[in-house]
């Protein structure tokens, strides 16, 4: 079945991650800047590796993401490509702030805080006039998008 607006996203998308992840375990510098081009976005973007506590299992669950700086802390966002249900790693980190991020290396442990009002508006504005594709991802869901700031808690773990 064909659902409008995700037709681009490639069925291999899992196996993308996976290799991602396995890179940024293993060369987190190299992982750093990444290839987005086969999941639809322009070139090589920065990442960052985000390690939350499943809400559920209560084991690490790794995914890498697109981030922007935000003085001593990163800004990521919660698109899942505009789907109407909010990503896994961000229910999780509802659950429970306190995760680990690796902007190339090394890990450092960080906390989360979801940004409303007036300081999302500002943040929003900022990410989207540096990806517009999140402007094109909040345009397919009635949801809003939640922009999430990491804030390092400790160097090093």
């Amino acid at each position: 079945m064909s659902v409008p607006g995700f037709d681009d996203i490639p069925k291999d998308i899992n196996q993308l991650i996976g290799q991602h992840i396995k890179q940024y375990l293993t060369e987190p510098e190299k992982a750093h800047l990444w290839d987005a081009r086969p999941v639809g976005l322009p070139g090589e973007v920065t990442t960052l590796l985000l390690t939350t506590i499943g809400r559920k299992s209560g084991e690490p669950r790794h995914v890498p993401l697109l981030y922007v700086d935000d003085g001593d802390g990163y800004l990521i966002m919660g698109s899942k490509g505009g789907n109407v249900e909010h990503p896994v790693w961000f229910l999780n980190l509802q659950a429970s702030p306190d995760c680990e991020i690796r902007v190339g290396a090394p890990p450092v442990k960080a906390g989360a805080r979801v940004l409303t009002g007036e300081e999302r508006a500002k943040a929003w504005a900022r990410i989207t006039a540096r990806h517009d594709t999140y402007a094109k991802y909040q345009a397919r869901t009635d949801r809003e998008i939640p922009v999430i700031r990491l804030e390092p808690t400790a160097l090093g773990l």
